[in-house]
């Protein structure tokens, strides 16, 4: 059977059940401080007679020592303690329901003071005046091995698949280098990366040691937390590893930027070599510095970067016009947008025109590469450097496309726009073949690869990686043609909208023409009539003046919806309340003046349709005449008119207090004739109810029927 080293990523390392000897472990209650468990060498005098005894009875803190001074995760210094009368280090941390103190001898090296906190001031200052990243990790390593003393001091980054590489390194002594090798991420397991994040510096002070077990009142206490520990056993193959490697001590410092693990400085000496807790402070608050400059000089980077591709973005934008096809843009920018991400060819996929720019695969390659780009669904442009990787087809055209930054800018048209960087071959330095399997067999113990004899391998089918600032450049681009096309849509609609509205305003002026003419015409027929009708009524009888009288306010009714259809902004509908107000006062101009204090109206707002008011207009003047005939025989008295809307149906209701409805026929009947065909026009009816005293008048018709046709 054969397992990789990947298979360490199951082991779980926070739970050793074990510490290292250079120090001893108190297991307390946390509510009561009590001691239900240890883990020491004989010599510190450590073992079952502690158990039960109160922290405090067996180490002098100084001060009191409550749980509340513990964060949830992480270790505390205490400092100074004092143990069987010496004084030694101490910290502390919380797991679960219990207090875990470990005490460490102090060493030689002074404590923290003055000259120390100087001496780190001093590398702090060096750290600020490299001028590259590959300096400052050159100096990191010098500062650490002063720090440590330990023969080899790597600073190793992460990189590519949780692989690593050494960036900076400092040796003394007959010591082999690291310098630019990689690490495959095997040896660096997923759950040690997540200790190193949580628990920033490690030793192992000599890996020949012997593990001194965790003893308690609860066997449980065996698989403790220890997490947060500094004097947690390692893993038996991480011991075996350091061993292939010839190394007899180690110590590493977390490289943290933002909760996330960019390396470690990796502490390599050649016999047993401990820290003290006062070096292992500093290395700690030098490593928290180192990641300041590290973050610091990336961003920098990336802002510079990020500069001068805004610089050259203006320009290439500069050349888009407000107007010009996005077509003809990328056919004639499509150099500068190549040189813009340096990338070996551009090409740009706009409807069914294909642009290619540079070193670009075939037409139809391009265009296989333009589909899957459209049919991905992911939001935002696609990176790569492996293309191959991804789309097994390019490898027939890896040597000039094995990178790829492509973005869809409409998948409607389509256009998709793509960079493409050629194959870069690398030749890179592993420590030890990363392709070599751990061979298992049956019962035996999983073992770390024991060669770490430079290894090189030559990579294809890869290119140069696309940057950050590349990545946001795309975006941008894509977003600003984007918005250029949009722009230039709605330029041309409101081209198409300005015409249309031209349009209408002419043929809203010719209705105005026309409407004028057609009111001019109208108004002189009808007042031409309305003159023969008066000159007829000079020397007529009484009877035919009356009958011409009535004529001529009939003739009223019709000019007034002309006159009112040219000042309404409609002119197939008419607010019949307006129209009728105005009918009813053209009316009392011709009755006695006295009509005009007893006449009331109650007109509720309709709508109604011009050949409908006509009609209606009629028979409002009709009842009107009939009441100022009939009802106080000639004599002004109380008149109502009102119109009344329920639902869809229209009254109008004509109610006077005279004599009422009389058996005897008045007039000539032409007016009744008259009122009963408009109503019967209209699809309407007429009633007359007493009014107590007096007659009430009531015509329904539908609002919105269509009127029958005339015989």
């Amino acid at each position: 059977m054969t397992i990789e080293i990947v298979s360490c990523d199951a082991e779980p390392i926070h739970i050793p059940g074990s510490i290292q000897p250079q120090g001893f472990m108190l297991i307390a209650d946390v509510s009561s401080k009590l001691i239900v468990g240890y883990a020491g060498r004989k010599d510190y005098r450590i073992d079952s007679s502690v158990v039960g005894l109160s922290l405090d009875a067996v180490i002098d803190f100084g001060a009191n020592v409550s749980p509340d001074m513990f964060p949830s995760t992480g270790a505390k210094v205490i400092g100074d303690v004092s143990f069987a009368g010496t004084t030694m280090d101490a910290v502390a941390f919380r797991t679960g329901e219990h207090l875990v103190v470990e005490v460490t001898d102090k060493g030689s090296r002074p404590s923290l003071d003055a000259s120390f906190l100087a001496e780190l001031q001093v590398v702090g200052g060096t750290f600020e005046r490299s001028s590259s990243l590959n300096e400052l990790c050159q100096q990191a390593a010098k500062a650490f091995q002063g720090l440590t003393g330990y023969s080899r001091v790597m600073v190793y980054r992460f990189i590519d698949d949780e692989a690593g590489v050494v960036v900076g390194e400092s040796l003394s002594g007959d010591v082999s280098s690291f310098m630019n090798h990689h690490f495959p991420a095997s040896d660096i397991p997923r759950q040690a990366r997540a200790l190193y994040v949580r628990n920033p510096v490690r030793v192992i002070a000599d890996v020949n040691y012997t593990p001194v077990p965790i003893v308690g009142i609860d066997p449980g206490l065996a698989t403790i937390d220890l997490s947060d520990s500094t004097l947690r056993s390692v893993s038996p193959i991480h011991i075996h590893y350091l061993k292939n490697m010839g190394v007899a001590a180690s110590a590493s410092m977390s490289i943290v930027m933002d909760g996330v693990l960019w390396g470690l400085v990796a502490c390599h000496h050649n016999e047993p070599r401990s820290l003290t807790l006062t070096t292992r402070l500093a290395c700690q608050a030098l490593a928290a510095s180192l990641s300041r400059q590290i973050k610091a000089r990336e961003e920098n980077e990336l802002y510079r970067e990020r500069i001068r591709l805004r610089s050259q973005e203006d320009v290439i934008l500069a050349e888009l016009g407000s107007d010009d096809a996005l077509s003809d843009f990328l056919d004639r920018s499509g150099g500068q947008l190549a040189k813009l991400l340096q990338a070996d060819g551009f090409a740009a996929l706009c409807g069914t025109s294909l642009f290619v720019h540079g070193e670009c695969p075939a037409a139809i390659d391009v265009e296989g590469v333009a589909k899957v780009a459209l049919s991905r669904g992911v939001p935002g442009p696609w990176v790569t450097n492996e293309l191959s990787r991804e789309l097994p087809a390019a490898s027939n055209h890896r040597d000039m496309a094995s990178g790829l930054l492509a973005s869809v800018v409409s998948a409607e048209e389509p256009i998709v726009l793509m960079w493409f960087r050629a194959e870069q071959l690398q030749t890179v330095k592993w420590a030890g073949n990363p392709h070599e399997n751990v061979k298992l067999a049956p019962g035996a113990t999983l073992m770390p690869r024991a060669s770490f004899e430079a290894w090189a391998e030559s990579v294809h089918g890869r290119s140069r990686e696309w940057s950050l600032a590349e990545v946001e450049s795309c975006t941008r681009l894509v977003r600003h043609l984007l918005d250029n096309r949009n722009n230039q849509r709605l330029r041309r609609l409101n081209r198409e909208l300005t015409v249309t509205l031209r349009e209408n305003e002419t043929l809203l002026s010719q209705k105005d023409f026309l409407l004028q003419e057609v009111n001019h015409r109208v108004q002189n027929s009808l007042s031409l009539v309305s003159s023969f009708l008066r000159m007829q009524r000079r020397g007529a009888s009484a009877d035919v003046k009356t009958q011409l009288e009535e004529a001529e306010r009939r003739l009223t009714a019709v000019s007034l919806v002309y006159r009112r259809l040219y000042q309404a902004d409609s002119i197939s509908i008419i607010d019949l309340s307006r129209y009728l107000g105005e009918l009813c006062t053209e009316i009392l101009t011709a009755m006695d003046k006295n009509w005009a204090s007893h006449i009331t109206l109650d007109f509720a707002p309709v709508l109604v349709t011009t050949d409908r008011a006509i009609s209606i207009g009629l028979i409002v003047n009709e009842l009107m005449t009939n009441a100022t005939k009939y009802a106080y025989g000639g004599a002004p008295g109380p008149l109502t008119v009102a119109i009344e809307q329920h639902r869809d149906t229209l009254r109008i209701v004509v109610s006077d207090h005279g004599e009422g409805k009389s058996e005897v026929t008045k007039g000539t009947g032409f007016g009744s004739r008259m009122l009963g065909a408009l109503i019967d026009q209209l699809r309407g009816q007429i009633s007359y109810v007493d009014n107590a005293p007096g007659l009430r008048a009531i015509v329904s018709m539908p609002i919105h029927a269509p009127a029958k046709n005339k015989p």
